[in-house]
């Protein structure tokens, strides 16, 4: 949520004046965790999309297929594994996963020219 100049406000809430003080400075406290962890959520996702870029222009250049199916696999075996190694729902990471692959490929495509795969 934003203040009225439309700068991210951390302590919007609609529970404000409804809930004790202290719970409300509580959940503000770890909503600011929470904000940390997005934050750094994105800078990592712009750095992976800078690497998967790279390899686009790799796999363009030698007319390589903008999928990999053999490593897509292997990726989200791995990345399953380490789900259920950090207590997160190996289905949820599989997802995630799944969603940047397909984003991936788009790019690969898009840089090849080839939008067809």
């Amino acid at each position: 949520m934003t203040d009225a100049s439309g700068a991210y406000d951390p302590a919007a809430s609609s529970l404000a004046g409804e809930v004790d003080p202290a719970v409300m400075e509580e959940l503000l406290s770890v909503r600011g965790s929470i904000d940390n962890i997005d934050a750094t959520l994105v800078y990592l996702l712009a750095e992976r999309f800078k690497a998967t870029q790279r390899v686009g222009v790799l796999k363009a250049t030698h007319q390589l297929p903008p999928a990999d199916p053999d490593r897509e696999a292997a990726q989200i075996t791995r990345l399953k594994a380490l789900a259920e190694e950090a207590q997160l729902d190996p289905a949820f990471a599989e997802k995630f996963l799944n969603f940047i692959i397909s984003e991936v490929i788009r790019h690969h495509q898009a840089i090849s020219g080839n939008n067809k795969e």
